[in-house]
């Protein structure tokens, strides 16, 4: 504690005098400071409402359900989490898992469904189930056991509720009555209705599961972890440790075996679905047809380089290939496949250099393009089907703004922005109709979600969020600085996209020291037009420019941008990133001789190779939860990038990071992570550990008993991981 005082105290000491300073303490403390935002939000079927997740004004760790009627009047809450769970209560390792992968960090209500009648809403609280009836507005309990109840949902047409106990899938009457197991013999190895780890933390697939559109059959997953290695997991927490005996696909070794079944509801004559002959495949995606005559799958190969959709026949199992995607680098996964009413379907490929979308026929012929350009759609949104139009997100214009747009599928044009640029946008769409739900923010727009008609007009409000007085924020709104965006060019030419943060009070003839913010991994992209997490005002406050690069390998851009780290994962992200601190040392404001660098998961791993680049320009790194060599992760995510290590030796060996550690400048590294990670495993760290002590190399280690990944994270150890990082950086970048 006394290293955080000092912290705090000299933070507040160095601030200038303007405004009122933004005390590191607020930064975590209730209410948000990023205000009331909706979260979950999803049009009730009538249309008529707005449902969403917003957590507490008075406890960051508990979230409640709001509904807001489209007429208007003021949003009301329908289901209080702390009333329904008023202590937490010790979750399943399956529930604990499945939160860790969705990022979800509360309590309460953090999920629910509406039934397609819009009568009752589904909520999971605390592994039991709840239900809502919109007619009455009462709500009941549905389930009450020892076990935990996971990945509920309602039938399409509403009469049953469905769930996962104890790795068997049940049903139980939506209006109440007798649960019924329709799987038996499940284990945690052998499981029925999960989505194996692999699913869920690589391929955002998080159920095993689909029902059909007549309620009358659900296609389920049946798990074999058996073949998987077991990967020994020390899970130390503040009161003792244990030895988890963790199912870890590593690259090159056995996945979980994944068969699909047709379960009736009934109970009998469950009928099995071909995937083919070969069983080292990913089950990747799974949908019904409108008319559920058809079960489509999408059935990825080990290699990732090929992805066949597949027309099954519910009745007997049979499977026909309907079209395949291939790639000479990876085929990614998507949600964009959307099923017709006609038979027809639209599904999007990266065939002409960017991600498209396509409308074919019910037998995998393709009928037309429905989007072209040098530009790539983001996600398919939404259907308007009685339009014949499609809705969409992209980065049309640049790569740090999102818009949504719409197209006819039927006689498709230059798409229409429905949504105005300037900064970032996520949507959810009704099933029917166009209208949609928008979330908008910029640098200067903390998240404001609204409801908004089919042409985009804006019909109210669901959360405003204004940044005006009341705001949490409002006090320190004058510290925000709008970020300066740029781009620079990589050795190939393609530009990089830049963002760059200044601090309150900058004096561009006087000199700062910054901190490189990373991540630089496939999948995720950094610089972009939002609502930054008030936690960066701490650095900015303390005197540092911020500043961020999109490598090549991240999204948003072209497919050749994006692959061109086949293979060679660490190599040109860090030739871009020492780019961008080059630029970085051109300007006249920034101090040249005092850059950092820290960033978490990937891109703690990117501070590592950073820090032991030849001629490295940063002085001092924070490294989080560091991947230090690719043979420990998973297979998916691994495989896709990087092939089999027996496929790939010299690639493996030239991302591998403790042949580096004695690259490491002395005193310049800071090294953090969860003691309970399932994901990026402790082990990743403490190789890099006895490298460097075996070395004699001076550095610094801050670790977190019982914390995961992602999960566990408490407002106030995240404090302390911000704190311990302000200090080091203060230390090394400013002799502090």
């Amino acid at each position: 504690m006394k290293l955080l005082a000092a912290a705090l105290a000299a933070l507040i000491a160095a601030t200038p005098a303007m405004a009122e300073r933004l005390p590191p303490q607020r930064v975590f403390d209730s209410p948000d400071l990023s205000g009331p935002r909706a979260r979950g939000v999803k049009l009730s079927p009538d249309g008529k409402a707005v449902t969403y997740i917003k957590t507490r004004a008075d406890d960051l760790l508990v979230t409640d359900l709001w509904i807001a009627d489209v007429a208007g009047g003021e949003p009301r809450m329908l289901l209080d989490g702390k009333t329904l769970a008023p202590e937490a209560r010790e979750l399943s390792e399956a529930e604990k898992a499945r939160r860790e992968r969705a990022g979800v960090a509360t309590r309460g209500v953090v999920d629910y469904a509406w039934d397609s009648q819009g009568k009752l809403i589904l909520a999971p609280v605390e592994g039991d189930l709840w239900v809502y009836d919109v007619a009455t507005k009462q709500a009941r309990q549905l389930t009450r056991s020892a076990a935990d109840e996971i990945d509920a949902k309602i039938s399409p047409k509403g009469g049953f509720v469905s769930f996962v106990r104890e790795d068997n899938l049940y049903v139980v009457p939506a209006a109440g009555g007798a649960e019924r197991a329709l799987t038996e013999g499940g284990t945690e190895l052998k499981s029925w209705g999960t989505a194996e780890f692999i699913a869920q933390e690589e391929m955002d697939r998080s159920t095993g599961y689909w029902w059909s559109p007549d309620d009358s059959k659900i296609a389920v997953a049946f798990v074999d972890q058996t073949g998987v290695d077991i990967v020994p997991r020390p899970e130390v927490n503040a009161t003792g440790a244990l030895v988890v005996p963790q199912r870890y696909p590593r690259p090159g070794r056995p996945n979980a075996r994944v068969e699909l079944y047709v379960q009736p509801l009934g109970g009998s004559g469950r009928i099995k679905v071909d995937l083919g002959a070969d069983p080292d495949i990913y089950l990747a995606r799974v949908a019904w047809a409108k008319d559920g005559r058809t079960l489509y799958v999408q059935r990825q190969s080990r290699d990732q380089r090929r992805l066949d959709l597949l027309a099954v026949d519910p009745a007997t199992g049979a499977a026909k290939a309907i079209l395949t995607e291939e790639s000479p680098h990876w085929v990614d996964l998507s949600d964009d496949f959307r099923p017709l009413k006609d038979g027809t379907f639209l599904w999007s490929s990266e065939r002409s250099g960017f991600l498209h979308l396509y409308l074919y026929a019910a037998d995998g012929k393709l009928i037309r393009q429905v989007t072209k350009g040098d530009w790539p759609v983001e996600k398919v949104a939404g259907v308007d089907e009685a339009a014949g139009r499609v809705l969409f997100l992209a980065h049309k214009d640049n790569p740090v703004e999102s818009r949504l747009y719409a197209v006819s599928y039927k006689a498709p044009g230059e798409p229409r922005a429905l949504t105005p640029g300037g900064g970032s946008w996520t949507v959810t769409v009704a099933d029917k109709g166009g209208a949609f739900a928008g979330t908008y923010e910029d640098p200067k727009t903390p998240p404001q979600t609204a409801l908004y008609k089919a042409d985009g007009s804006r019909v109210r409000w669901i959360e405003e969020n204004a940044l005006k007085a009341g705001h949490p924020f409002w006090p320190y709104a004058e510290r925000l600085r709008v970020p300066e965006f740029g781009t620079i060019k990589a050795a190939d030419g393609q530009d990089l996209w830049w963002e760059l943060r200044t601090p309150p009070g900058f004096d561009p003839s006087k000199k700062y020291p910054v901190v490189v913010q990373v991540y630089g991994g496939p999948g995720s992209a950094r610089v972009a037009k939002n609502w930054h997490t008030p936690e960066d005002q701490i650095l900015l406050d303390a005197g540092y420019i911020l500043f961020r690069l999109d490598n090549r390998g991240t999204p948003n851009r072209s497919v050749a941008f994006k692959t061109a780290i086949d293979r060679r994962m660490g190599q040109l992200e860090v030739d871009d990133q020492i780019a961008g601190a080059k630029y970085l040392q051109s300007l006249p404001y920034v101090d040249a001789a005092n850059i950092g660098v820290t960033g978490w998961s990937y891109g703690g791993y990117m501070t590592l190779l950073m820090l032991t680049a030849k001629d490295s320009p940063f002085k001092a790194g924070v490294a989080g939860a560091p991947v230090t060599d690719w043979a420990l992760y998973d297979t998916h995510y691994t495989e896709r990038y990087m092939g089999a290590p027996a496929d790939n030796p010299k690639g493996y060996a030239a991302t591998e990071l403790v042949a580096r550690m004695p690259r490491i400048k002395p005193g310049s590294l800071l090294v953090m992570h969860g003691m309970a990670d399932d994901n990026v495993t402790f082990d990743h760290t403490t190789r890099i550990l006895f490298a460097l002590q075996a070395a004699g190399t001076p550095f610094e280690t801050m670790v977190y008993p019982g914390l995961r990944h992602r999960g566990g994270w408490t407002p106030k150890n995240r404090m302390h991981r911000a704190m311990q990082a302000v200090d080091f950086f203060d230390r090394k970048l400013k002799g502090n």
